[in-house]
């Protein structure tokens, strides 16, 4: 019987899924409204200095063997850049957002226009959502956000729209006002005949939700990573993996540590200046699954 200093942890192997993203340049990136309580437009922004950060992104995600596509930004609204808030795709369908501040609400037909012109059927809101900041696929569940952003119904709606569980999440720190800044999803690819692991693992900052949601979580990802408030202070659950790599923020040093010990290989990549904005590698990444 092993004793607790000769005890061996086994650390699963992890494998490297081929992801296709949507992103966008941040070419007119800048803070001059607040609709999050990251913005302070008071504050100056450096819209080259966001791009040279964004570009070290998407080199990134070159790099490791993923496909990414751009859509063009638009002039007047500098969170286009987040296009996790465009949508939210599967299997080749991509369900637009209707984002709640007007101020974001001209970027929805131009990511509808995007989604049909590349091949997807492309889906209409009746409810406010924004898309993959709000809603996460976790296996073969959405996990669905809400409190701050995306509306009750459109959990109902996104769950009509893709014929899928929908995990209702409320989310209570206006800090963490969607989803994918207070959760990630670690395994895009599930199922041992897929490459993936038996279900999806998730690493989430607890006090980020209320309790019930908290006790959704706990019962339905008993192994999952708890990462503390100083990491998720620092945006380090806006993160993208793709099974094997998880790029995070560079501030994020318990979830990095963290992340080794499952056998994850954690990147890190400064986004400082987008995160002026409430944004970060997560807002900055729409996950497009299927259809070419």
């Amino acid at each position: 019987m092993s004793t607790p200093e000769t005890a061996t942890v086994t650390v699963p192997a992890r494998t490297a899924h081929h992801r296709r993203y949507l992103m966008c340049r941040p070419e007119h990136f800048t803070v001059n409204y607040s609709i999050n309580p990251w913005m302070e437009p008071a504050n100056p922004t450096d819209t080259a200095k966001a791009l040279a950060q964004w570009q070290k992104l998407y080199d990134l995600y070159l790099e490791l063997g993923h496909e990414v596509e751009l859509i063009d930004p638009l002039d007047g609204y500098p969170d286009m850049v987040y296009t996790a808030n465009g949508g939210f795709v599967i299997d080749g369908r991509a369900y637009v957002p209707e984002f709640r501040f007007v101020e974001r609400q001209g970027e929805a037909p131009a990511f509808a226009d995007w989604f049909r012109a590349n091949g997807f059927d492309t889906v209409m809101p009746e409810e406010v959502n924004e898309g993959e900041g709000d809603f996460l696929l976790a296996g073969d569940v959405i996990l669905a956000g809400t409190g701050f952003r995306s509306t009750g119904d459109s959990h109902r709606e996104v769950g009509e729209v893709f014929g899928r569980e929908v995990v209702s999440l409320t989310l209570v720190d206006p800090r963490f006002y969607h989803l994918d800044t207070a959760l990630a999803v670690l395994d895009p690819v599930v199922g041992v005949e897929n490459g993936g692991p038996a279900a999806a693992n998730i690493a989430y900052l607890p006090h980020a939700f209320d309790e019930a949601s908290q006790r959704i979580l706990a019962e339905r990802f008993p192994d999952a990573i708890l990462v503390s408030d100083e990491d998720g202070a620092v945006f380090g659950l806006n993160s993208a993996s793709d099974g094997y790599n998880v790029i995070i923020s560079p501030r994020a040093k318990g979830f990095e540590k963290q992340l080794r010990e499952r056998g994850y290989n954690p990147i890190t990549v400064d986004l400082s200046e987008l995160l002026l904005g409430g944004g970060g590698i997560k807002c900055c990444t729409l996950e497009l699954r299927g259809a070419k």
